[in-house]
C-alpha cells in the first residue's frame, strides 16, 4: 500500500520542476513511510511513497519497464491478489521479471495488454502509467473504489494523487471550495466524481482515465450489472462460503506482520475465523492470528442504545476471539485522549475534509496507531452490510417506500452540519435531483418484480454511494498511520454474486444477512451469529460530551465558522446537559469542531 502522485503536461517541460514533484510526493509520506522516489521526463513527472508489504527489497517505485530509456513508468498503490497466476501467464508470453513484487506484474501486464490489463487484475488498487513513447498517461482505479485516486486539470494536462493534499502542492492547483463543493460535502449523498474541492475530481470506481494529445477520456471497465440467479438456497450458501473463503485466503499474503479487526459482529468474526483457519493450514495447528477491537473507558456501565447501536461490543469480541483462537487485544480509549486537539487535527488532515463522524473517526485513527506498533496489514469486515443487506433500511418498509437515499432516514438533518441558511445551497433540491439520477443508473432484470427491483435499488445505492464514504474513511485513517487495511468483502466476484441473489434468499431466515449467517455457521459463536446489527461504537462518557461542547463553543468564536454554521440550531446542543446529549445533536457539535480544525489547517479559499 502506498501513495502515488504526479502530472503530465504537453505545454511544459517537467524536467524543470523537480522540486514540485518532490514536494507533492512528500505530502504522502504517512501513506508510504518506508521509501519514496520520483521519475521525471520531458512531459511527465511521477512520484511514489512506499509502504513495503510484498517483496521488501524489490518493489521499489516508480517502476520502469527497463533501466535505460524506459517506455513505461508505473506508480502503483494497493494489492493485486492474483499476481502469482498473472506472473506465470506473462512468463509464458515471454516476459522476464526482475522482482517478485505484484507491482512488476501490473507493469508487465500493461506492457502486454495495455488498458485491458485491468480486466485481469483482482484486488484493490489505484495506479498511473506513463507511456513515454505514446506520450499517454493512464489512471486506473479498482472496481469498488477501495483505493482513492484524485485528479485536477493543469495547463496542458492533469495532475493526480492518492489524496487532494498532494494536488495542492502543485502551483496551479489551489484548495478552493465553492457552493457546489459544500453541497457535495454536506448533502451526505456521496457522489462519485465531484469532490468538496473545486476542480478536483475522483477517478470513478471501476474507471480508467486517459490523457494524451487528443485530451482527456474517461470510461468504466466495470460496474454492477443485473443477472439471473439459478442456484437454490443450499447451493447459494455454499457458493457464498466458497467466494468469501477464496477472498480471505488470497488476501493473507504479506512479507510483514498481519492481523484482523475483530469487533464481535458477524462480519469480522466470520472473516477472522476463515483467515485463522487458513493460517493454521499453512503454518501448523499452533498458528494464531492477532485480532484487535476498540472500546471506551466506562463503556460497560455507561452504554445506552441509539439508532445505530444495540449493544456493547467488547464481550462479543472477547468471546469470538476465544472461540476462533486469536491473540486478541482491546484498545481502550478515554475522553481526554479522544478530545486531544492533536489527535483531532490529525484526523481532519488525513481526511482533507471537514466531514466525519467525530469520536468514531478519532478512535479509529488511534486504534490503527496502536495496531501499527505490531502489524502492517489488517483484515477488515467492511462492506458485508452492503453486500448481504445488513442495514435496517433493507428491512424497514418505511425506508423502502421513501423516495430518498435510505441512510438519510437514519442520519437525518439533525445529524448533518447545520449550515448557515444565508448560503442558500438548496440541498433539498440537490438531493432530489441526485436521487433520481442514482435510480436511473440501477440495472434492470427482465421479469423482476417491483418489490425485488426496489431491493435492488436499495442495495445498488448502498454499494455505490454509502460504501464509498466508509471505504474513504478506512483508507485515509489507516494510511495516515502507515497501516494497510484489506477488505475481502469487496471482492468483486462476491459482490456480483450477492447483488444478483434474490432477496428471498438474502433474508431466508427472516433476519438481516441470512446468507452470511448460513455461510458462517460453525465459524462463530451462536451469540455472535444471531447478534443484531451494531454499528461502530461511540463513547457514552459525559466527560467526552462536556469537552466536546467546550470545543464547539471555541469553534463558534471564530468568524469563519460563524459564517458557515447556523448558531440557532447549534445552541440547543450546547445547552443540553452532557449526560443527556443525544447522538444526532452530538454529531452536530462534532461537525462544528471539525469545520474549525479544517479551516485552520487547510485555509481553503471560500468562493461562496
Amino acid at each position: 500500500m502506498c501513495g502515488i502522485t504526479g502530472w503530465a503536461s504537453f505545454h511544459h517541460d517537467a524536467r524543470t520542476q523537480a522540486h514540485v514533484i518532490e514536494t507533492m510526493t512528500a505530502t504522502l509520506t504517512p501513506r508510504g513511510p518506508d521509501a519514496g522516489g520520483v521519475w521525471i521526463g520531458e512531459r511527465a513527472a511521477i512520484g511514489h511513497r512506499r509502504l513495503a508489504v510484498i517483496d521488501i527489497e524489490g518493489g521499489v517505485q516508480p517502476m520502469t519497464d527497463r533501466p535505460d530509456e524506459p517506455a513505461l513508468v508505473l506508480s502503483y498503490s494497493g494489492e493485486v491478489y492474483n499476481h502469482h497466476e498473472l506472473r506465470s501467464r506473462l512468463q509464458h508470453l515471454g516476459h522476464r521479471f526482475r522482482t517478485r513484487s505484484d507491482t512488476e506484474v501490473v507493469l508487465r501486464a500493461y506492457a502486454e495488454w495495455g488498458e485491458s490489463a485491468v480486466d485481469q487484475l483482482e484486488g484493490m488498487f489505484a495506479f498511473a502509467v506513463w507511456d513515454e513513447r505514446a506520450r499517454r498517461l493512464v489512471l486506473v482505479r479498482d472496481r469498488l473504489g477501495v483505493k482513492p485516486l484524485f485528479w485536477a486539470a493543469v495547463d496542458g494536462g492533469l495532475a493526480f494523487a492518492s489524496e487532494p493534499k498532494a494536488l495542492f502542492a502543485h502551483p496551479e492547483i489551489r484548495p478552493r471550495v465553492d457552493a457546489d463543493g459544500l453541497r457535495e460535502a454536506y448533502s451526505l449523498l456521496f457522489n462519485t466524481g465531484p469532490t468538496l474541492w473545486s476542480g478536483v475530481r475522483e477517478v470513478e470506481p471501476g474507471g480508467i482515465l486517459v490523457l494524451d494529445r487528443d485530451g482527456i477520456r474517461e470510461r468504466r471497465y466495470w460496474q454492477l450489472e443485473a443477472g439471473s440467479h439459478g442456484d437454490g438456497r443450499e447451493a447459494t450458501v455454499s457458493r457464498v462460503h466458497d467466494l468469501l473463503s477464496a477472498a480471505a485466503r488470497s488476501q493473507l499474503e504479506a512479507d510483514v506482520p498481519l492481523c484482523s479487526l475483530l469487533s464481535g459482529g458477524i462480519d469480522s468474526t466470520v472473516l477472522t475465523a476463515l483467515a485463522a483457519d487458513e493460517l493454521r493450514s499453512r503454518e501448523g495447528p499452533d498458528a494464531r492470528i492477532r485480532s484487535y477491537a476498540v472500546d471506551y473507558s466506562d463503556q460497560a456501565s455507561r452504554f445506552r442504545g441509539d439508532v445505530l447501536r444495540t449493544g456493547h461490543d467488547t464481550p462479543f469480541a472477547t468471546e469470538a476471539g476465544a472461540f476462533i483462537g486469536t491473540d486478541h487485544s482491546t484498545v481502550v480509549l478515554d475522553p481526554r485522549t479522544l478530545l486531544d486537539p492533536e489527535h483531532r487535527t490529525a484526523v481532519v488532515v488525513a481526511r482533507d475534509s471537514p466531514i466525519g463522524v467525530g469520536d468514531m473517526d478519532t478512535s479509529l485513527y488511534l486504534l490503527f496507531g496502536q495496531i501499527r506498533q505490531h502489524s502492517t496489514v489488517a483484515l477488515s469486515g467492511e462492506a458485508a452490510d452492503e453486500v448481504f443487506g445488513g442495514y435496517p433500511w433493507f428491512h424497514d418498509p418505511k425506508a423502502l417506500a421513501a423516495e430518498t437515499f435510505p441512510w438519510l432516514l437514519v442520519t437525518g438533518d439533525e445529524a448533518a452540519m447545520p449550515l448557515n441558511p444565508e448560503l442558500d445551497l438548496r440541498i433539498g433540491e440537490f438531493r432530489e435531483d441526485t436521487y433520481r439520477s442514482a435510480l436511473a443508473a440501477v440495472p434492470h432484470l427482465d421479469g423482476e418484480s417491483a418489490t425485488e427491483h426496489r431491493q435492488r435499488e436499495t442495495q445498488y445505492v448502498s454499494l455505490t454511494r454509502w460504501l464509498r464514504q466508509l471505504l474513504h474513511r478506512k483508507d485515509r485513517l489507516s494510511m495516515a498511520q502507515g497501516l494497510e487495511v484489506r477488505v475481502p468483502y469487496c471482492d468483486h466476484r462476491l459482490v456480483e454474486y450477492a447483488f444478483n441473489t434474490p432477496w428471498s434468499l438474502k433474508s431466508h431466515d427472516g433476519r438481516e444477512k441470512s446468507l452470511l449467517r448460513a455461510a458462517g455457521t460453525g465459524l462463530a459463536p451462536e451469540s455472535v451469529l444471531w447478534r443484531p446489527k451494531n454499528h461502530y461504537p461511540a463513547t457514552h462518557h459525559p466527560d467526552y460530551n462536556r469537552g466536546l461542547q467546550d470545543l464547539a463553543r471555541d469553534a463558534l468564536a471564530t468568524e469563519q465558522v460563524r459564517a458557515l454554521a447556523d448558531e440557532t440550531l447549534i445552541k440547543p446542543c450546547l445547552d443540553t446537559p452532557p449526560d443527556r446529549l443525544e447522538w444526532g445533536h452530538r454529531l452536530r457539535l462534532e461537525r462544528v469542531v471539525d469545520l474549525a480544525l479544517w479551516l485552520d489547517h487547510h485555509r481553503p479559499e471560500l468562493a461562496l
